[in-house]
């Protein structure tokens, strides 16, 4: 089967683009773990109101590490992706080389 001339230029231009973007989405999807030599201070009392809608669901606040200390970003209503979907809280995990985030997520 032969191919067109033009139609090879632009089937190689398709494998290309391709190879160009493969290694930039696998990039991407890499996380980086930070780790911080003292572990966060107790949470402070969040008040929770009453939830906007029945689509919501509270997410806990947190301490984030800002490169020096540690600060506090507080809870919030967000809409659940999918009717009975729950928020797994993140956390502060202990290792030997210090303590690193983990995010939390939607189960």
């Amino acid at each position: 089967m032969k191919i067109r001339p033009g139609l090879s230029v632009v089937l190689a231009a398709v494998v290309l683009a391709g190879l160009v973007v493969m290694p930039q989405t696998a990039v991407a999807d890499v996380k980086v773990r930070v780790y911080v030599p003292a572990p966060p201070p107790p949470p402070p009392a969040e008040v929770i109101g009453v939830a906007p809608s029945h689509r919501h669901a509270w997410v806990n606040g947190y301490h984030r590490w800002d490169g020096r200390a540690y600060v506090w970003v507080p809870g919030h209503w967000a809409v659940r992706p999918r009717a009975r979907a729950k928020w797994a809280p993140g956390r502060w995990e202990r290792h030997r080389r210090g303590w690193y985030w983990v995010d939390g997520h939607w189960r």
